[in-house]
């Protein structure tokens, strides 16, 4: 998103329809959206509450990532953002985190790997010789009409980024956290709210919801902070790359769901992770927050 968009200055310019498109593979390219992503809020100023830190986002390159990497860089922090193979996506966040006066450093690789998430530690503390912040929000979704469809090999692979990954970079990191770090991780309406066409996309946000409240206990005693923020529909590249066009009909204004009626944009997301990543949730642990219009929750 062109950070003099006018979509970012008025909510009702906001785009709430999108047209049907599909990308052929996973994780998707925010640059080949129509219309793309809003990821920032021009001219709102940071203040400081995030100064100096450090903070390291898995699918910072694009969608609630990039809204997050962006947000986090107003506030004073440096970012590492780690993506999986979408080159020009992650150039284009980097440059914007380098305009916005913070550092920036991009590391592609595949978080189903053990030692892939090491290597991202180790390369980070290197670079910056601290780490603040981890934000697992990285995922992959299977748009599953029958389930039985569904092979052992794509249900391992989805619990390998979507879970897996949290463990890995959890693990690795841990040892170099100070008290006042803080872990957040992504879950989604999906965990509370069944979808037949979403099982295994589904059971592995639950499972990010019950670990974060298991580190939250485990971790406390340490002074590090674990929450979770579960989104609702917002426009990502994970949407055309995940579901056949047709699927866009639940996307539009007139049949979404939510009382609001219509879809998020990145931007509206990313301010309940910097709510959590700063001093004002420092009573806060364990949480899943949700953020979806009221499309649950008995609204």
């Amino acid at each position: 998103m062109h950070p003099h968009d006018p979509r970012v200055t008025k909510c009702e310019e906001i785009p709430v329809e999108f047209p049907p498109q599909y990308q052929p593979g996973q994780p998707g390219l925010e640059f080949l959206m129509v219309p793309r992503p809003v990821s920032e809020l021009p001219g709102k100023a940071g203040s400081g509450k995030l100064q100096n830190k450090v903070a390291i986002i898995t699918g910072g390159d694009s969608g609630i990532g990039r809204a997050v990497a962006y947000l986090f860089a107003r506030e004073g922090a440096d970012i590492v953002v780690v993506y999986l193979n979408e080159h020009a996506d992650a150039a284009e966040t980097q440059e914007r985190i380098r305009q916005l006066g913070r550092s920036c450093l991009t590391i592609a690789g595949d978080i189903g790997d053990e030692k892939f998430c090491r290597e991202v530690v180790e390369i980070t503390l290197s670079r910056f010789e601290r780490v603040d912040i981890l934000i697992n929000n990285a995922a992959e979704l299977i748009y599953e009409e029958d389930m039985n469809n569904l092979s052992s090999e794509q249900l391992l692979r989805i619990f390998q980024t979507n879970v897996f990954s949290c463990f890995y970079f959890t693990k690795s990191l841990v040892p170099y956290l100070q008290p006042g770090s803080v872990i957040i991780n992504t879950s989604s309406l999906a965990a509370d709210k069944g979808y037949q066409a979403m099982a295994s996309y589904s059971a592995s946000k639950g499972a990010i919801s019950a670990l974060t409240r298991s580190l939250a206990v485990s971790l406390a005693d340490r002074g590090i902070r674990v929450n979770a923020v579960a989104p609702g529909r917002t426009w990502t590249p994970l949407i055309p790359s995940s579901f056949p066009p047709e699927f866009y009909m639940f996307y539009g204004s007139i049949n979404n769901p939510g009382p609001i009626k219509r879809t998020a944009e990145p931007y509206e997301i990313a301010p309940i992770y910097l709510y959590l990543a700063s001093e004002e949730s420092r009573f806060v642990i364990g949480q899943t927050i949700h953020v979806n219009g009221g499309e649950y929750m008995g609204l």
